[in-house]
């Protein structure tokens, strides 16, 4: 039962809720990391006072935790954006930090573990020294896991600052360079923005953004995400087809002009079957998704959902893992496939420690 989609739709039904079905909701919208996201839906629609109060404590602690994260995200982007400027680069923002800066509705309610950020490659060298000199390391990896990063993927290993603790992936393209689809990093960076009040801070130009949405979310999703960054594309999508002129054309040409039309594509199909994102009907004709996507439409109706057991039947598992293959399918050619799965099989990464929790 997707309960959390059934609300995100229709939100006036949380007035019709008992108390076990609030307890599921609250559930399902926390393995979709959308509970503070739904807060904020709730307060919008003014339906807040029709909540469960014990639900509502729950929901209005993920909004503070995600207000918590979105200062943090501000802090660190004025230091970001200054070490960077010492090297001549300006700080161009990826995905969820992108979206707090520049005030997206994506935003709302929007937790992420990270920050993402984009610099030409011919300067990748510099800009790892320069953060460096200011406090931030790379994750320890073997030297397999450092080649399989700075040879074959489109980011270096992942970077923690030594005294805040904050977590920052430093990309040069925003899909593996090895993958079948190669969008044009420079061609991304030359249309970037600047955000409004903050010189020197940088995010994708409209249309790349949900570009970018898209091509993560059905080229490199992480399973526990894929309705969050679904409700992502949504939300931007609803956005920018208000404040952009011609935005459906544009964001159409531009699939095209960097290859990416498939992920797109299923963007738009699933956005508007399962979210219904007002997509018009010409833009789905034009880029094909009106038509059945065959196995990734089984595929998708069960990962696209919250990732808890009240969302799964005896296909969801199966669904997930070819999910995961296909991702990886994408990722890299087959000899290059072959070679990394075989690494991994024989020399596997100890296994991350677990962390309690209660939401089962």
């Amino acid at each position: 039962m997707n309960l959390l989609t059934d609300i995100l739709l229709q939100p006036q039904g949380v007035r019709t809720l008992n108390e076990a079905s609030w307890d599921l909701l609250v559930r399902q919208a926390r393995h979709a990391n959308l509970l503070g996201r739904l807060y904020h839906l709730l307060q919008d629609r003014q339906l807040l006072a029709d909540t469960l109060p014990r639900a509502r404590s729950h929901l209005q602690s993920a909004a503070v935790m995600a207000d918590r994260q979105h200062q943090s995200v501000r802090h660190e982007a004025r230091l970001l954006r200054d070490t960077l400027a010492e090297i001549g680069l300006p700080l161009i923002l990826l995905k969820g930090a992108a979206y707090v800066m520049a005030g997206l509705p994506a935003a709302s309610g929007r937790v992420f573990a990270d920050l993402d950020i984009l610099v030409p490659k011919a300067m990748l060298s510099e800009a790892e020294s320069a953060l460096m000199q200011c406090g931030w390391a790379s994750a320890t990896l073997d030297a397999y896991d450092q080649r399989y990063y700075r040879q074959w993927m489109h980011e270096l290993p992942a970077m923690e600052h030594m005294h805040r603790g904050t977590a920052l992936d430093v990309h040069h393209t925003i899909l593996p360079p090895t993958s079948r689809l190669h969008p044009d990093p420079a061609a991304l960076i030359a249309d970037s923005v600047e955000v409004p009040g903050w010189p020197g801070v940088r995010t994708l130009a409209p249309c790349d953004m949900v570009l970018h949405s898209a091509a993560h979310l059905f080229h490199e999703g992480e399973a526990d995400n894929l309705l969050r960054d679904l409700s992502d594309l949504d939300l931007l999508m609803r956005h920018f087809a208000l404040t952009e002129p011609d935005f459906w054309p544009r964001l159409i040409a531009r699939a095209a002009q960097m290859g990416l039309t498939l992920p797109l594509r299923l963007a738009l199909r699933y956005a508007s079957q399962i979210l219904h994102t007002p997509v018009p009907e010409a833009a789905l004709r034009e880029v094909g998704a009106d038509q059945a996507q065959a196995l990734l439409d089984v595929l998708y109706a069960r990962a696209l959902q919250p990732q808890h057991a009240s969302t799964a039947d005896w296909a969801t598992p199966a669904c997930r893992r070819l999910l995961y293959v296909r991702a990886h399918w994408l990722r890299m050619p087959p000899h290059l496939l072959a070679l990394h799965l075989a690494r991994k099989a024989l020399w596997p990464a100890p296994p991350a420690p677990t962390v309690a929790t209660d939401a089962r």
